[in-house]
């Protein structure tokens, strides 16, 4: 890397059992062994502040009590490194960052870094129909289906129609729309070829008419958060 610090370290997972990958109800597992541990986790990281490693923390797929946590202990210890950033999904398929997580990064000041923005290349149109495109991400990896599971589909063919009449691709609408949230501080695009890194970026110069968010969020109340 070429370089002798990290400006920004991302936790990747919470140890301990919460919703993930489609769960859409959170379920106590009593068996549970995993301990409270948000300030010994804290206090490594500060280590590697100090040793001049990192410079700043985030925490990804995080739920509103896991990131109030972190920010209790740093409230608590002011020497410990306050989290920026979450890397957390978001998408016109998954808008559950706005239920809690939202509120959080307004009155907290943490940037949400979206990833899947597309859901899983759905969002870029090319499995409507019933296509598996070759080397496409859900044809190698079938089970993260949840992306083209009915419900998913409909949305996806109604955001497509969506952009279609508005004289957008699909892609383009769904990346702008994530570009426009107030919460957003990255979004985290990806691309196996150049043409579609060019759509991808181009993207940020799209600007989406009153219309559209309107029309955007008809279809996300008749379907709402699809593929969670």
């Amino acid at each position: 890397m070429q370089t002798d610090y990290i400006d920004l370290y991302q936790l990747h997972w919470p140890e301990r059992n919460t919703n993930y990958f489609g769960k859409r109800t959170y379920v106590h597992d009593s068996s549970d062994t995993w301990n409270d541990n948000f300030l010994e986790v804290l206090g490594t990281l500060n280590n590697l502040v100090k040793q001049g490693k990192i410079r700043n923390i985030g925490i990804s797929n995080e739920t509103p009590w896991g990131t109030m946590r972190y920010l209790e202990e740093v409230r608590k210890n002011p020497d410990l490194p306050r989290p920026i950033t979450i890397q957390n999904p978001y998408s016109l398929l998954n808008r559950q960052y706005e239920t809690g997580m939202s509120e959080i990064s307004a009155h907290e000041n943490i940037g949400l870094l979206a990833y899947s923005p597309l859901g899983f290349g759905v969002l870029s149109g090319k499995y409507l129909g019933g296509k598996m495109p070759e080397n496409a991400r859900i044809t190698l990896f079938p089970n993260y289906n949840r992306y083209i599971k009915e419900s998913a589909v409909k949305a996806t063919e109604k955001y497509n129609e969506l952009a279609k009449d508005n004289g957008l691709s699909l892609t383009q609408m769904s990346l702008a729309y994530v570009n426009t949230r107030s919460f957003l501080t990255s979004n985290i695009i990806g691309a196996t070829s150049i043409a579609q890194l060019k759509e991808n970026i181009e993207s940020i110069h799209v600007e989406l008419s009153d219309a559209v968010l309107q029309g955007i969020n008809e279809i996300h109340e008749q379907i709402p958060n699809p593929a969670p």
